[in-house]
This record gives C-alpha cells, sequence and structure tokens, in this order.
C-alpha cells in the first residue's frame, strides 16, 4: 500500500490531481499506475484510501475509495526533549522516535552538546528534520507527522517543561528511581496530557542543567546498570512510554 501526505484541504476531494512535486514520488519513485491504490495522509490525524484513475507524464489522477477517516486526538501527547548528537545519529533518532510515535521532538543545545546551531544553519537543518519525520511518517503508517521544533538552547526549554503533565529525565545521579514503577502511576486515560522526556548529550547534563530540570517537576530514572548513547536513552524511553499509552488506552 503506498502512502502519500498532502494538505488537509486536498483529502476532502473524491477527486485529486497531484502534479509536480506533489506527485513526483509516487510517479517515479514508485512508479504507480492505473488502479494502483494510494493512501493519502494530511499529517494531523486524517486518511483516505484512492484509486489512482489516470496517469499522465507528470500528473495523476486519483479518486477516492472511501470516505475520509479520523483517528482522533490522542489524550496523551508524548515530547522528546533531546541534547543533539553529533554526526547523523540525529537523524536516526528522528526516523526511528516517529516510528514510535513520537509527537514533538525539541532539539537542544545544552552547554556539553557538541553541535552547535545557528541562524541560517540552524533554520536549514530544521527542515530538513522535518522532512525526515514526514517520510518516516509515509513509512511506519502514522496519520500524525510529529513536530521538530526549531533547534534552542538548554535556557529556552522551561516553557515547553512547564507543558508538560509528567516530565521524567534519564539521569546519573543517586536519587534517580527504577523506570518501570514510574511508569505504573501514569493514567493516560485522561485527556489533555504532555509526557515529556529528556535525554542528555555525551558527557551528561551539568550539575545545574539537572537541577533545573528537577526543579521543572522531572522525575529523575534509571535506564539500567549501563550507560547508554545519547540516541538510545531516547528511544528506550519513548519505547517504554509508548508502551505505557497504548497499554493502558487500549485495556
Amino acid at each position: 500500500m503506498y502512502r502519500h501526505q498532502v494538505s488537509p484541504a486536498v483529502i476532502t476531494e473524491t477527486l485529486v490531481r497531484l502534479e509536480g512535486n506533489d506527485a513526483h514520488h509516487l510517479l517515479h519513485v514508485l512508479r504507480a499506475k492505473e488502479g494502483t491504490e494510494v493512501t493519502l495522509f494530511d499529517g494531523i490525524g486524517h486518511s483516505r484510501l484512492y484509486h489512482v484513475q489516470a496517469r499522465e507524464e507528470e500528473a495523476l489522477i486519483l479518486e477516492a475509495k472511501q470516505p475520509l477517516f479520523s483517528t482522533g486526538t490522542p489524550p496523551v501527547r508524548l515530547r522528546l526533549f533531546a541534547c543533539i548528537p553529533k554526526g547523523d545519529r540525529m537523524e536516526w533518532l528522528l526516523e526511528k522516535a516517529t516510528e514510535l510515535g513520537v509527537n514533538e521532538i525539541v532539539p537542544v543545545i545544552s552547554d556539553r552538546t557538541i553541535v552547535r546551531l545557528e541562524g541560517k544553519q540552524a533554520i536549514a537543518k530544521r527542515e530538513r528534520w522535518q522532512r525526515i519525520v514526514e517520510a518516516a511518517s509515509r513509512q511506519c503508517g502514522t496519520t500524525l507527522i510529529p513536530t521538530v521544533h526549531p533547534p534552542m538552547r538548554f535556557a529556552e526549554t522551561q516553557t515547553l517543561m512547564q507543558q508538560c503533565t509528567t516530565l521524567i529525565v534519564a539521569a546519573l545521579i543517586p536519587e534517580a528511581k527504577p523506570l518501570k514503577p514510574v511508569l505504573d502511576t501514569l493514567d493516560p486515560t485522561q485527556v489533555e496530557q504532555v509526557w515529556g522526556w529528556w535525554c542528555g548529550p555525551e558527557g551528561d547534563f551539568t550539575a545545574t542543567e539537572m537541577q533545573t530540570i528537577l526543579a521543572a517537576g522531572a522525575i529523575p530514572v534509571t535506564l539500567g546498570p549501563l550507560i547508554l548513547r545519547a540516541e538510545t536513552a531516547a528511544i528506550y524511553g519513548l519505547a517504554n512510554l509508548g508502551c505505557t499509552r497504548h497499554a493502558k488506552e487500549n485495556g
């Protein structure tokens, strides 16, 4: 089944004409032909099944086969605060976080973050990261495309932290608790929740940064006896939070 993102206005139409950049992937990469089924989704929770009615040199005409379907708004949003890892690890992290159902990704530049982004470079990087999560959304079947926030310095994350109804931080401190008992206290059946998950950089947070996160109400947790890479810790936490969200939602 091919999947393709379109705007919310397009997905309401029974007949859809895709051309130019919108049609390129289906035409020249997936080589969709007449009769091919394509699921269009708008990235905010709606999808609809179409089939290719006609194929032109640089355009496709799609006809709806089913009514518009809505997955609704999830009662719990997952917000990842990730200190940007170096190299291509951030791109890997974005892809896997999307597959695990993250709703927001906050790329953070902390004191010990090696990557430094400012001005046009930060804008360009954020645009590339957003394209990566959009591509991952097509692949994994979600109808909700995660939001990638602009890269921000640690001090700029205060408002986003305060918006979280639950905030958890992976911490290498003596008072850190095991993750499972913390997750067992969460109730995803209550609406309009935001669960925040914080992961530090290579070299961990500074003591001041950790105190700031704890002062924002974060629960420090341990991820076991081994020290994980930043991107591994991010995925570990999202996987567990996602399981908790879905297990109790479906239970």
